[in-house]
């Protein structure tokens, strides 16, 4: 019969297990023992789930700490100038204390060093460490995370398959640190170290390593392209008996194609989930013995496989090679979707009629069985056939449901016009009234959005939803926190405030709680970064906004204080990504009914005299396809469904977007097009290197460039943010700049919020200072 083969599977836990221990080791709670106890329960699971699930190709490594880019730079030692005194230092000598410094930051004895920078995993909203490389790079194996968890497997009686990061793709993902070399040029010095891996993994015995490169499936330049056949014919050669797979995803070989079946590898996996289309191209050139893993269950959404298109893949695959050599995968690493479904047990929120459309990363192993034992025989009578008839007939229900589709909400979507898109004047007229509206100062500070959250507040909102506290004194405790926030930010000396958000669980699922076309999950939760998990809503059928949103809760914290208070709202593009979002309708359809209904709130906001509106965008570049060929029409789409949520408002009504983790380069003419007031973006790990493409392209708008990492626990110095603020105003006019954080402050505590804003406060204070003296 056919072979099974995943990718990856998530590595949180099904009730997040890897978050709590994580964020217990870091606040001292639990010993390094009692994570290291976690990581290997929550692996073991994985690993029999799978198992159990008939699953032939089971990976290992695939779990991490934080992230599995990291990982890998630990792997190869590629461990930047400013973590050798930590690694030098015998308190903190154990790999996972350095590891963990890379990734958030050590501030502890003296020592000070800041994260590794942060940024989207390709078109995801998993976030990875970026590697930092030099031009004299020395790479050594320093971890064999890689080694022990295959062992660990093997000890269980499980054989696995190590998956790693291809060296060409782990290149690529990095950034060069200084001038005058190519990250590519350190190709050389990198895979000495793979070969040595690959040798330690042959003395245990493996059978298969997969190796991940994404990048096949991108835009590459031919010295790119020409380095994969050099490079795996040094791999193989180590490998010896060992077989090689390589792994693609998130898009289709296309021009890479030759270059992919050129490569003396075993296997290769394509996504057909992503691009159906190279499929038949594959098959036409495909070699003498190379295997095809077929990626037909989809690895980023969570609707359910449709069993007969999949299986129309399958026949031909298998017409063409033969049954040996077809694979049956999802279409990437399991990563990005939630764990079981079979946890979802609340009707109120996840309908029995939705759930039926649904299948989380454990059900898919189980679809990616059954698509196995079809692709092999049909048999009616079968316990397969009997699953493949009730996949038809879910596949049917939701194709005829009245829950879907509402003709008023497709009306004013086709009702769109170029008016409703554009601002009433240009950027320079609206500028010069909201100055006089606002009274603002040089360098005006402000927040991005939310404060701590801290375990009092998440604990009033779960009581409210379990019954155990009236709304009306759960409001009254929200209230209070709005409160003490406004009169915190009114001492420490904020220009613009925020209500801070204490009422809101994530930034997708509060609009979406509130919008039609949603559903929710109890358990549904997927990995962000680190220990940071989301959990996104389900956006099934059309969406509309059946009443405010956001009113309530600003207005009352504008009725606190004589200062601006921002109104604080998520955009349609952000909503659209950071959502599963229904596969039956093009995605810029979507995007423009929740546009519209993010409209309707900004108006609503105006009309409550709330002068600052801030729609978020972070994803924005997130949403951008990989391949160049298709991305001018997303940003179109994406460009004017923002501009619709943001264009009805008068000149005096300032609209701020917030972007985060983002290269701006070759979009930065969309974000000026988006024309909003301020953008603020975050810049500081990456220590305003981003802000080159807003010089370079002399960005006409006002920029907030974030000032210190909150993704971070360390609490940057005054001077820390007062020098970073002068490389900003080294390439941007002083005029344009605000001083703010890089993102939301949801996730820290209050002393270094605290500690951290007001040394923010005082920086401005400072660059106020300098401007007059000049």
């Amino acid at each position: 019969m056919l072979f099974t083969n995943n990718l990856g599977y998530p590595r949180i836990g099904a009730q997040r297990e890897l978050k709590k221990a994580s964020e217990a080791f870091w606040s001292g709670k639990i010993s390094r023992k009692e994570l290291l106890e976690a990581g290997l329960k929550i692996r073991s699971a994985n690993w029999k789930i799978q198992k159990e699930a008939g699953i032939d190709m089971i990976p290992s490594n695939d779990f991490s700490f934080y992230d599995q880019v990291l990982d890998t730079t630990l792997m190869v030692g590629a461990i930047p100038a400013r973590y050798h005194e930590l690694a030098a230092n015998k308190s903190a000598a154990y790999e996972l204390d350095l590891y963990f410094a890379m990734a958030r930051g050590f501030q502890h004895d003296g020592i000070d060093v800041t994260a590794m920078e942060m940024t989207k995993w390709f078109d995801t909203n998993y976030h990875y460490l970026v590697p930092e490389f030099t031009k004299r790079q020395q790479f050594s194996l320093f971890s064999e995370k890689i080694v022990n968890e295959y062992y660990e497997a093997k000890q269980l009686g499980i054989e696995t398959k190590p998956v790693l990061i291809g060296p060409i793709s782990y290149l690529l993902l990095g950034k060069e640190k200084e001038a005058g070399f190519n990250r590519l040029d350190l190709i050389e010095a990198l895979v000495p170290v793979y070969e040595e891996v690959i040798g330690k993994l042959k003395e245990y015995g493996v059978k298969w390593i997969q190796f991940d490169e994404p990048f096949l499936a991108l835009d590459l330049d031919d010295r790119a392209r020409g380095l994969y056949n050099q490079v795996y014919k040094r791999l193989v050669k180590s490998a010896g008996d060992t077989k090689l797979l390589v792994a693609t995803y998130f898009e289709g070989l296309n021009d890479n194609l030759s270059a992919a079946l050129s490569l003396p590898i075993n296997a290769l996996h394509i996504d057909l989930v992503r691009a159906p289309e190279q499929l038949d191209a594959i098959l036409e050139d495909i070699p003498d013995g190379l295997i095809l893993s077929l990626g037909l269950v989809d690895g980023r959404n969570i609707w359910k496989n449709d069993y007969e298109r999949s299986l129309t893949y399958i026949d031909k695959a298998v017409q063409k090679i033969g049954k040996e050599r077809v694979w049956i995968a999802p279409s990437c690493s399991l990563l990005h979707v939630p764990c079981d479904l079979d946890y979802e047990d609340n009707e109120q929120t996840l309908s029995v009629h939705i759930k039926d459309w649904l299948a989380f990363a454990k059900q898919k192993l189980g679809e990616i069985k059954d698509l196995a034992l079809l692709g092999d025989k049909r048999d009616e009578g079968t316990e397969v056939y009997g699953r493949y008839l009730e996949n038809q007939a879910s596949q049917a229900r939701r194709r005829t449901s009245e829950l879907i589709h509402h003709q008023e909400v497709k009306a004013r979507v086709d009702a769109i016009v170029d008016k409703d898109t554009n601002r009433h004047s240009t950027f320079k007229e609206r500028k010069a009234k909201q100055l006089e509206a606002l009274k603002l100062p040089l360098f005006p500070t402000t927040t991005i959005g939310s404060f701590p959250q801290t375990k009092e507040v998440r604990s009033w909102r779960a009581k409210f939803k379990k019954g155990e506290l009236t709304a009306a004194s759960y409001e009254d405790l929200i209230r209070e926190e709005t409160k003490e926030a406004i009169k915190w930010q009114e001492q420490v000396g904020l220009d613009v405030l925020v209500h801070g958000e204490f009422e809101r669980n994530d930034m997708v699922e509060y609009f979406g709680e509130q919008l039609q076309g949603y559903a929710f999950t109890k358990n549904g939760w997927v990995q962000s970064y680190g220990s940071r998990c989301v959990k996104p809503p389900v956006l099934f059928g059309d969406v509309s906004r059946p009443k405010d949103m956001t009113v309530y809760w600003t207005s009352y914290a504008q009725s606190l204080t004589n200062l601006p208070v921002k109104g604080m709202l998520t955009g349609p593009v952000t909503i659209l990504q950071w959502s599963f979002v229904r596969d039956d309708q093009p995605r810029q359809q979507t995007a423009f009914q929740i546009a519209l209904a993010i409209r309707d709130e900004v108006l609503a906001l105006e009309k409550a005299g709330i002068k600052i509106i801030q729609i978020d965008e972070p994803a924005i570049r997130e949403g951008l396809p990989l391949r160049k060929a298709a991305q001018r029409d997303y940003l179109n789409w994406a460009v004017k469904a923002f501009k619709l949520a943001a264009a009805g408002v008068e000149d005096d009504t300032q609209i701020h977007t917030h972007m985060c983790y983002s290269e701006f380069n070759d979009i930065i003419s969309d974000i000026a097009a988006m024309d909003a007031d301020v953008i603020t973006i975050e810049t500081s790990r990456s220590q305003m290197e981003l802000l080159d493409a807003f010089a370079d392209f002399n960005y006409p708008n006002d920029i907030g460039p974030g000032v210190y990492d909150i993704h971070s626990p360390r609490i940057p110095s005054k001077e820390e943010m007062v020098s970073l603020m002068e490389k900003a105003s080294a390439v941007i006019n002083p005029k344009q700049l605000w001083v703010n954080p890089d993102c939301g402050l949801k996730t820290r505590a209050w002393p270094e919020t605290k500690a951290a804003l007001e040394a923010m406060v005082e920086a401005a204070k400072t660059l106020r200072l300098v401007a007059e003296a000049v």
